[in-house]
């Protein structure tokens, strides 16, 4: 009797546990059959793909959750305007993260090429590299997919900086088919200050609208099991003190050659910094410089330790650090190492005796929901986002007389709309939510 007795409280303390923890509860599944869309280079309507989008399966044992996922994200991706022929294509990949992380207390494993970590969209994470670095002897850039040379290794480009112009809307682009962000997955066209005018052309929402006022949502998690949150985040590490956003500790070096790196240690030299090669064109431009009387300076990680709207006991969190402008800030997510034991990892079939996490769609309410409108008043545009989307969901702008000026829709597993407001005259409105069981409306200022 007391062994069933045992067996029953351990059942049901896994069972707790596995309806709370977000490592099983936070992904972004497709349970109405989405599909990814793409666009192509000159052609501003997407194209509609054969492929499922976000993830499908969420299963779960005692110590590991496991992910099936495509790759592909219910945003629209592409064009890809630096000549990358590659698109965005189903990888159809699980991934196997543990439900308790740990510690790394011996020598931290740096991040590699290649997925360092997981969107909730089942979308990929690289860290800052894209393969190409100087090569000395001939004073030029080598590497990558599209070059026949291979540099030093001494003097690594940054991807976020020497591959802007072939990220799509959502800051992302494919290798080899792996589509990825190494950075921040919200809009270019959202950022309060833009630094590429993709968007105009080729719109796409991005996986979440950065929003200074509010702690940012769980994006993902690293390949240690630790999870990734956006850009603003408690002040405090007990959940106090407001929201602000979170600072890299990462700053540039004062070089005006490149000779040594920030360690000291003697290396092939690289381009001195000018126009074309400016200072965080390399990821050795920066040195870690630590901030420990404020709490808003990440670690060297790019992380700390401390309670989220999902955490309430607290964890270690990375964050996607932008600027004061909202754009990319080095190291972007993770990185150049990581905080915990590395041991998340791709397998072929999901071991027997795991449970596959259901979550019911007919208890979601719209004024149970967590949702989102930002900014409010609102000039350019009004960003509208929930955590939950388990139908598409219409979403109108109203006037004051009752009139729907602008229409959209979240898609199931988009999570956001963004409506442009350019060519609305200022006033109060009203945004209205409805899917198939019931509405919400919010109300709104447009003061341009």
């Amino acid at each position: 009797m007391k062994k069933f007795t045992l067996l029953l409280l351990l059942y049901t303390n896994c069972l707790l546990f596995s309806q709370t923890n977000p490592a099983i509860t936070g992904w972004l599944r497709n349970t109405t059959g989405i599909v990814g869309r793409h666009y192509v280079s000159g052609n501003s309507t997407p194209i509609v793909d054969a492929v499922q989008a976000n993830v499908q399966t969420v299963q779960y044992d005692a110590t590991n959750v496991y992910v099936s996922a495509t790759g592909i994200p219910a945003y629209i991706t592409g064009p890809f305007l630096d000549g990358n022929p590659t698109l965005a294509t189903a990888q159809n990949k699980i991934f196997k993260f543990p439900l308790t992380p740990t510690q790394n207390t011996g020598t931290a494993t740096a991040t590699t090429g290649g997925n360092i970590g997981l969107f909730i969209n089942g979308v990929a994470l690289f860290d800052y590299r894209d393969g190409v670095s100087w090569k000395n002897s001939t004073s030029t850039i080598c590497g990558g997919p599209i070059m026949s040379c291979t540099g030093d290794g001494k003097w690594n480009r940054d991807a976020v900086v020497g591959e802007r112009g072939g990220f799509d809307c959502s800051k992302a682009h494919p290798a080899g088919g792996n589509y990825h962000h190494h950075q921040n997955p919200s809009a270019f066209g959202l950022d309060l200050t833009v630094i590429s005018t993709v968007c105009s052309t080729y719109p796409s929402d991005g996986l979440y609208v950065i929003n200074s006022t509010q702690h940012s949502p769980l994006l993902g998690f690293a390949y240690d099991g630790f999870p990734i949150y956006g850009a603003y985040a408690y002040a405090n590490v007990d959940g106090t003190g407001g929201i602000v956003r979170m600072k890299s500790s990462y700053q540039y070096r004062n070089i005006t050659t490149r000779t040594v790196w920030a360690d000291g240690t003697d290396v092939l030299d690289g381009p001195a910094v000018s126009t074309i090669y400016p200072l965080g064109y390399f990821r050795e431009d920066y040195e870690f410089i630590a901030h420990p009387t404020d709490a808003s300076y990440l670690d060297i990680h790019n992380g700390r330790f401390c309670v989220t709207p999902e955490y309430p006991a607290g964890i270690y969190c990375y964050f996607t650090t932008v600027d004061a402008n909202h754009n990319s800030a080095y190291p972007y997510a993770v990185g150049p190492t990581f905080y915990g034991n590395k041991v998340a990892t791709t397998v072929t079939t999901v071991p027997t005796g795991t449970t596959t996490y259901v979550l019911a769609n007919e208890t979601f309410n719209l004024n149970e929901s967590k949702i989102t409108i930002y900014p409010n008043p609102a000039s350019n545009f009004i960003a509208i986002q929930t955590d939950l989307v388990e139908s598409d969901m219409n979403v109108d702008l109203i006037d004051e007389l009752g009139k729907v000026v602008k229409s959209s829709k979240i898609l199931q597993g988009s999570t956001l709309s963004v409506i442009e407001t350019d060519d609305i005259y200022n006033g109060v409105y009203f945004i209205r939510l409805s899917n198939s069981k019931d509405s919400i409306t919010k109300k709104v200022i447009i003061n341009k």
